[in-house]
């Protein structure tokens, strides 16, 4: 089922009344965020995951 334009257009309408345009950018958001979640697990790799970043000061021994 392919959606177009005038389909895509509906459901942003619809969306908008439904949360209200101030919502929007913050459920867009978590969706995002979920979306990204649910494909690391299926992937089943925590190469995703941010690493800790290391300090830019070299050791001295």
């Amino acid at each position: 089922m392919d959606v177009g334009a005038p389909e895509a257009l509906i459901l942003l309408v619809v969306v908008t009344l439904l949360f209200g345009a101030k919502k929007l950018p913050e459920l867009a958001r978590g969706s995002g965020r979920a979306l990204r979640i649910f494909k690391e697990e299926l992937n089943g790799s925590d190469e995703a995951a941010p690493a800790t970043p290391r300090s830019a000061t070299p050791r001295e021994s």
